[in-house]
Formats: structure tokens, C-alpha cells, sequence
């Protein structure tokens, strides 16, 4: 619930947006003894959050690293993640007793609900002083060299020597994802890097959809590259094309028209796999052999379409059957799969959104903007993003706190 502190119209600190970066930022400058306001247009605080990690928040990953970040400038997150790490939000989560467990690849989630997250961030802004708002819509932000900047808002007019913008990005607008923060930035002559969605599924062709629709729901580890990145995670097989966290992984690396190179069979010796199957099951349809490692749906349709579809005569050919250059084919198709997206789900179903506020003209260390004074930016606005795995929390809580210290 909003803290019910009654509204002024002066303060120190106006921060735009009561997302995670906000929050955070909004508690550190409030225990500096900041008088800070928190505005947000949603009607819920945290919206966002609630939703994460399937309600129950992929707080931050154990093994954040700057490479964990896409950015035009990927050494600007260095000094924002050095100075507030993975272990100093796992101390505040200790503080409020909230249980977490690991999941895979050091994703460290909520044993309950993502609301634990949301009522520490709470608790801390409450602790700490500061005021937050919902359903406060900023209409105009002027700068005066004088008065620091005066907001119109549907709540009134506010006026701050300090203005932190974390509005996020565009992913889920059903969530009141709009590019308001990018508005600003560009009042103040920052430039912009293109927003694309990111974190995203891909789209497939219709052709492809005819033939693999009947395995919507299934999924495969595999390792999945595109531009000289790879993720091996799961796969999912959707209605509407492939989705999965490899998918969703390596999607920040898509550009239209690029094919993205499928393993089904990652971390395993095809030569020796196969000569070990003509061995021991000679005669064993190759479709069986396989299911040994993706289902058996999965084997069989794969084997019915495309360059597998002739080469394994629809999964039936038995595996002694094969030529040595038919052998070293079959290998290199089943780890070298081409699968070629029509586009991406869009922010509708984006975990994040790639591009934003240039750091160019924006502190590592502060936050603040180098063209107007008193103005900072923290969060998913500013052109960097992480991957799948709470690394996009782990950049809003150390961006948030490192420019809460300088507000």
C-alpha cells in the first residue's frame, strides 16, 4: 500500500517511477536524510515485481558479472554493480526474514511471493522517511536554474533540487509500461539508443508452425547461439513459435533475418554416441536412437522435417545403415539446426526492453546527467540490460542505491 504521508509540495528528492530501481533509490537517499518523494501513475506500487519470476521474484543472481549486460558502453555498469552487489541485497532480504532458495544457474528466488520483495522495498522507504504515491501521472517537468525542477502531476505540483528518473522501460505495457522516462531524456538532450524488446520469444513461420504445432509444450535442453553468443537452458515449443529461457536468452542477440543455430544435443559426443548406437543397436530405427536424448515426439518430428526428413528416411532408416558421410550430415544437422525466426513476441510478452538512454553523457559513478544538473537516471531506462536470471534486478538495486547516495 502506499505510505500514507500527507503530501508537501517541496522536497529534495523526486524520484519518477516506484519500480525497483526507484525504491531503492528513494530508501538510500532517504536514510541520508533526504526529504524524498516517490511518484508512480500505476495504481499499484510495484507492479512489475509482482509479476517476476512467475510471482515470486528472481531477486538477483549469485554470479552477477558486468559481462552478465548488453550496454553500447558495456563498462558502464562496472562501478554501479562494484559498489552495491548481489550480497548486499541478500543482507537486506535476511533482514526481513525472507526465505529464498536457488534455483538453477545461481537465480535466487522467493520461497513464497514476490510481494515479500515489494513489502521490504516498502518497509525500507517507510523506515527511511520517504513519501511514495500511486496513480500520480507527471505530466510536464520544467527546470528552473533557481527553483531545481517543478512537476505537474495529476496529485499537484512538486518541486525538488533532484530528480531521478526510473520509469523503466516498455515491456509489458499492460502493466503501464510506457517510454515517458525516454520523454524526458530527450527534453534534456540526452541521446537515445533504439529500444527493441529483449528477453523475448521468437515467432515462427507459418510453415513451420503446421509442422511442429502439435508439440506445443514440449520442451528440450539445448544450446542455442546466434552472433557469436550461446545459452544452454531449455527450449520450449509454443503455439506461436519457440520460447524457453535459451530462447529468451539468446533473443538479445537476434537481429531480424538472423538464423539462430540449434544443439539438440548439447554436451555430447555425436561420433562416439553414434558409433556406440550402430554397436549396440544396429538395428534400431534413428528416430529411436534419438529419443534417447528429446522425447520421443520430439525425435520423430524433427526426423519428418526439413534436411533429417531425407537423410534419415522420415526417422525409420536403421542407424547401421548410414554412411560414414551420412553419419558425420546427421551430426552436424542435429547440432547445427537452423531455426529461422519471423520476429519476436513484442513487448507484450518482453522481459525487458534493449536501448534507452545513452550513457554517454551520464555518470558510471553518480547516475546524474552530465547536460542538466540534479538530473539522474537508474534502471532498465538507461541502455543496459541484463540477462535472463535476476541480473535486470541485481542493475536496478545497485543503480538505485548508488545514485540514492549522490541525490
Amino acid at each position: 500500500m502506499p505510505l500514507s504521508r500527507p503530501l508537501e509540495s517541496s522536497y529534495d528528492v523526486i524520484i519518477i517511477g516506484a519500480g525497483a530501481s526507484g525504491l531503492m533509490c528513494a530508501q538510500t537517499a532517504g536514510y541520508r536524510g533526504r526529504k524524498v518523494l516517490v511518484l508512480d501513475h500505476a495504481n499499484k506500487i510495484g507492479k512489475k515485481i509482482l509479476i517476476s519470476g512467475g510471482g515470486r521474484c528472481n531477486f538477483t543472481n549469485m554470479y552477477t558479472e558486468p559481462s552478465n549486460y548488453l550496454s553500447q558502453n558495456p563498462h558502464f555498469c562496472k562501478s554501479s554493480l562494484a559498489r552495491y552487489t548481489q550480497w548486499d541485497f541478500q543482507g537486506l532480504v535476511a533482514k526481513y526474514d525472507i526465505p529464498w532458495h536457488e534455483k538453477t544457474l545461481g537465480q535466487l528466488f522467493c520461497d513464497n511471493r514476490s510481494q515479500d520483495i515489494v513489502d521490504l522495498l516498502m518497509g525500507e522507504c517507510r523506515e527511511a522517511g520517504v513519501t511514495v504515491r500511486a496513480k500520480a501521472e507527471v505530466q510536464k517537468v520544467v527546470a528552473d536554474k533557481d527553483r531545481g525542477f517543478q512537476l505537474i502531476t495529476s496529485q499537484g505540483e512538486f518541486s525538488a533540487q533532484s530528480l531521478v528518473v526510473a520509469t523503466g522501460g516498455l515491456s509489458f505495457p499492460t502493466m503501464g509500461a510506457t517510454g515517458f522516462g525516454y520523454e524526458i531524456a530527450e527534453q534534456f538532450g540526452h541521446a537515445l539508443i533504439e529500444q527493441v524488446p529483449g528477453l523475448v520469444p521468437f515467432t515462427l513461420s507459418k510453415k513451420w508452425l503446421n509442422h511442429f504445432s502439435d508439440l506445443s509444450g514440449v520442451s528440450a535442453e539445448v544450446t542455442l547461439s546466434c552472433n557469436e553468443q550461446s545459452f544452454r537452458e531449455n527450449l520450449l515449443i509454443t503455439h506461436r513459435g519457440v520460447s524457453g529461457p535459451a530462447v529468451l536468452q539468446i533473443s538479445s542477440y537476434w537481429n531480424p533475418g538472423d538464423r539462430v543455430m540449434v544443439n539438440w544435443l548439447p554436451g555430447i559426443n555425436t561420433d562416439d554416441w553414434l558409433q556406440e548406437a550402430i554397436q549396440q543397436r544396429p538395428k534400431a530405427q534413428i528416430s529411436n536412437v534419438i529419443s534417447e536424448h528429446l522425447t520421443k515426439r520430439l525425435a520423430q518430428t524433427l526426423c519428418d522435417y526439413g534436411k533429417l526428413r531425407l537423410l534419415t528416411d522420415n526417422g525409420r532408416k536403421p542407424v547401421a545403415q548410414f554412411t560414414l558421410a551420412e553419419l558425420d550430415a546427421l551430426a552436424d544437422e542435429l547440432t547445427n539446426w537452423g531455426l529461422e525466426p519471423t520476429g519476436t513476441e513484442g513487448y507484450k510478452k518482453a522481459e525487458v526492453t534493449l536501448g534507452g538512454v545513452a550513457t554517454e553523457k551520464v555518470s558510471s559513478k553518480t547516475l546524474e546527467s552530465q547536460l542538466q544538473p540534479g538530473l539522474f537516471f537508474v534502471g532498465e531506462v538507461l541502455d543496459v540490460t541484463g540477462h535472463l536470471g535476476g541480473f535486470n534486478f541485481q542493475w536496478a538495486w545497485a543503480s538505485g542505491h548508488c545514485a540514492g547516495q549522490y541525490v
